[in-house]
């Protein structure tokens, strides 16, 4: 099953952090939510005030970071995945390449 979002919204996947500290297991509710993921889908964008369609900063497999209390969680096919706004989203996380010259 695919998730399609509306508007603006974004469907993410989280990437989990660790789940241990020096061999000692952290209980799931006292862990950090993530705050990284990668996009899995993008809605086609909001309207603006002319009815023109926005189009979307962020493409499916950009790695972002975004807020902590951000979105709603929701599981589908026991993966779990968070729906937000693309304002939700903080930044893009790009790889630097190197190019011979460092």
């Amino acid at each position: 099953m695919k998730i399609r979002p509306l508007l603006d919204f974004v469907v993410v996947k989280p990437i989990d952090g660790e789940q241990q500290v020096k061999g000692l297991f952290i209980p799931e509710s006292a862990q950090e939510k993530p705050q990284e993921g990668v996009v899995i889908s993008i809605g086609p964008g909001d309207f603006n005030y002319r009815g023109e369609r926005l189009e979307l900063d962020v493409s499916e497999n950009d790695r972002v970071l975004y807020g902590k209390y951000s979105g709603t969680t929701v599981e589908v096919e026991g993966e779990k995945f968070l729906i937000l706004h693309q304002n939700d989203i903080l930044a893009i996380l790009e790889s630097e390449e190197k190019d011979g010259n460092s």
